[in-house]
């Protein structure tokens, strides 16, 4: 096993805070290489699954198609420097933040600030209730368009611009250092938006996941197969059940433009095959349940009946055993 390097002291007066990230998917690992503007101050690392640290050679491949090569120190589940992360971008799969990052609570850094970053809703309930033992841990949610593709397991390309929205959930604020160090995943090309409250702009992502991605995945398509004619009804009777049960949750969207939206990123996004298609095409578990999933939840805990997105949630958990 290689040498893991000294880390710097840790410190929420200057631009140098610790930064780690969890999970080396595409998301993941893009996120690591926006954020790693100086490869030699080696504040920004990944937390691995194992008890052991290790490092592995990245390769990041740019929208200019150039390469970036770095060696990454990726931080065991018992390495003491734990302590010293101070922001924490959680980019694992949304069925998977509960595992992966509840254990990890009392090994941060007291004053460590955390950034949900995955498909759907549910996760950051869970989050929420085990930090009310953490008080000085803050938590922001969030969202982004932009796109990676995994080449290899060590390998990214940064596949396409889009938009990082967060906000403010609960707990401590992100202080300013920290936000600043946050910037440096902003360019012409992919801004940062910040919203309070943060859940309107979430449940309208969610529409859009909640069409896309069980559409893609039962009828092995494209996304941009969806603006076919075949599917207008279906996708309206997912918007309207969403935006009911978004009203109970008090949030309130307006429909017409959910719908605009949602066409919209069809439109955009045409060639690409979502990722609920890609992981029922792998034989992976899918984010169903956090997606379509969470709007049935919600449903239920209002009383209130979303048939269509009840027989996807089904007809998707069907598939994916197979």
């Amino acid at each position: 096993m290689a040498n893991t390097p000294t880390l710097p002291p840790s410190s929420t007066h200057d631009n140098n805070a610790l930064i780690a990230v969890l999970g080396t998917g595409a998301i993941g690992q893009l996120m690591y290489h926006k954020l790693s503007v100086n490869p030699q101050t080696k504040d920004v690392m990944f937390i691995g699954r194992d008890k052991l640290t290790c490092q592995r050679p990245l390769n990041f491949i740019d929208h200019t198609l150039h390469n970036h090569e770095s060696l990454a120190t990726i931080l065991g589940t018992d390495d003491d420097r734990l302590v010293q992360v101070e922001l924490l971008f959680v980019c694992v799969k949304a069925y998977q933040v509960e595992q992966a990052l509840l254990p990890l609570l009392p090994k941060l850094s007291p004053q460590c600030h955390i950034v949900l970053l995955h498909n759907g809703l549910g996760p950051h309930l869970l989050v929420a209730a085990a930090l009310s033992q953490y008080q000085d841990i803050g938590l922001t949610l969030g969202t982004t368009s932009q796109a990676a593709l995994k080449l290899s397991q060590w390998q990214v390309k940064h596949s396409g611009f889009g938009v990082t929205q967060l906000g403010h959930y609960c707990g401590s604020a992100m202080s300013t250092a920290l936000k600043m160090r946050i910037s440096h995943l902003q360019s012409d090309n992919q801004p940062i938006e910040w919203y309070q409250p943060v859940l309107p702009v979430l449940w309208q992502k969610l529409a859009i996941n909640a069409v896309i991605n069980p559409l893609t995945a039962l009828n092995q398509c494209a996304n941009g197969q969806l603006a076919a004619t075949e599917y207008q009804s279906q996708i309206s009777t997912i918007i309207d059940e969403l935006v009911e049960v978004a009203k109970y949750d008090d949030i309130t969207l307006d429909k017409a433009a959910v719908r605009a939206r949602v066409y919209q990123v069809i439109e955009l996004t045409s060639a690409n095959f979502s990722s609920m298609y890609q992981d029922i095409a792998h034989s992976r578990p899918t984010e169903i349940n956090e997606i379509n999933g969470y709007i049935c939840q919600q449903a239920k805990a209002h009383h209130l009946k979303v048939p269509n997105n009840q027989y996807l949630v089904d007809k998707v958990l069907q598939l994916s055993q197979s």
